[in-house]
């Protein structure tokens, strides 16, 4: 998402009212709001076998037998996977792309919003399309697939080798490598996972199998010189540009970069491996017992773990603040910087940190209604929907977007409002 000061950023509530629509179409999907928030939208049926989206009130001018996976571009663009006459394209902003696919999905953004890419489907082929323009090459079977933030490098796992049903011995010789737009590695692999784009979009990494047993990573089609029981999916640093995996070692996991130990430390688990923005901290996922779960940054953990899980892991913009989810039983905390809030959520969704690093908020769900919990201090609206919160670029403010009675809010309000 791109947030600026052009936004309106002046305290207060704009409403939209979505009751009509359901009065005027036979059905309402699901809403999506504008990063902005100036902007509701919904995919409405307005007969048997045709749609249209209705975007604050007013529909697109063209109607689709199948519409979905209706989403906002970061730069605020309305994109939606429409099908007419059983072909598959992308709507921008209501125009169709030029080229029509037996099917297409996956629709993904560049970080800035500009750049639209999809994965396609052709007479049993598959490739991406970034803004509209395909591979040039095509395969038998894609999957994992990567856009990069910079919209300059798409990648997926291919299929390059025929193999008949039930050819083990095929499959054992290995059919799957990985294509960095569009473009094979010469390599071949048992299997291809967890696919990394470097920060230019020249290299690409993946999680391989060579063999049955033999897990490795591969950096531009070459595997590191060791194998392992297993490893996960790997990332690059972005100020050296080396290839940070974690790897199973003796029993333990820990990571290692360019094929060499990085950590000294070994955990039960380890994933999800991060860099801070500026590239200086490197944080991850850890169990450091079973059924022990937190984040250890620059490999010391937290003091505090969950028995479930911990997910969504985050950054503040200054690279000096972690925060994550962790699940214990059935309920839901946030934490941060190995603090747990004390205020307990029946489900929760990615800390958002203020630009300034000082606040961090979260979408959560409390008795089937939702509302946000800023610096463990819960907001005093009950929506029945409800967006992530978005900072001002002065970290004063917070933009909510809800659903509340059938009307679609807009709010801008004080951080010291919900903080105080």
């Amino acid at each position: 998402m791109t947030v600026n000061d052009s936004w309106d950023w002046e305290p207060g509530e704009k409403k939209i009212a979505m009751g009509p629509w359901h009065d005027q179409f036979t059905w309402v999907e699901e809403p999506q709001a504008s990063p902005d928030g100036e902007r509701v939208a919904a995919v409405v049926n307005i007969d048997e076998g045709e749609f249209q989206v209705c975007e604050n009130g007013s529909t697109w001018e063209d109607t689709y037998e199948k519409i979905w996976y209706l989403r906002f571009s970061p730069d605020g663009r309305l994109t939606a996977i429409v099908a007419d006459m059983g072909e598959w394209t992308l709507s921008v902003d209501g125009t169709a792309w030029e080229n029509q696919y037996d099917y297409l999905w996956n629709t993904q953004f560049s970080a800035d919003g500009k750049h639209i890419c999809a994965c396609i489907q052709t007479e049993m082929t598959y490739c991406m399309s970034v803004d509209d323009t395909p591979w040039d090459e095509r395969f038998a079977n894609m999957n994992t697939f990567v856009f990069n933030p910079a919209g300059t490098a798409t990648a997926a796992a291919v299929q390059v080798e025929d193999i008949g049903e039930a050819d083990i011995l095929k499959f054992q010789e290995g059919a799957f490598t990985a294509a960095l737009n569009g473009r094979a590695w010469d390599s071949r692999f048992v299997n291809v996972w967890g696919l990394a784009i470097s920060a230019d979009g020249k290299d690409l990494a993946a999680e391989v199998r060579q063999s049955l047993y033999d897990y490795t990573i591969a950096v531009n089609g070459k595997a590191w010189d060791q194998t392992y029981p297993a490893v996960w999916e790997p990332v690059f640093n972005p100020l050296t540009g080396a290839v940070v995996a974690p790897v199973r070692v003796a029993g333990k996991w820990t990571l290692f970069a360019d094929g060499q130990p990085l950590w000294d430390r070994h955990f039960v688990q380890l994933w999800n491996q991060q860099f801070s923005p500026d590239g200086q901290k490197l944080a991850a996922i850890v169990a450091p017992a079973f059924g022990k779960w937190t984040v250890a940054v620059d490999q010391v953990p937290w003091s505090v773990s969950f028995s479930d899980m911990v997910t969504d892991m985050v950054f503040s913009p200054d690279g000096r603040r972690v925060a994550a989810l962790g699940k214990n039983g059935a309920t839901w905390h946030v934490a941060v910087d190995g603090t747990v809030w004390r205020t307990t959520v029946d489900m929760a969704w990615q800390p958002v940190f203020s630009p300034d690093g000082r606040n961090a908020a979260a979408r959560v769900e409390r008795n089937g209604k939702y509302t946000i919990l800023l610096n463990d201090r819960l907001w005093e609206r009950e929506c029945d929907t409800l967006w992530d919160p978005v900072f001002s670029p002065d970290s004063s403010k917070l933009l909510l977007r809800s659903v509340e009675a059938d009307h679609y809010i807009r709010r801008v309000v004080p951080v010291a409002e919900i903080a105080r």
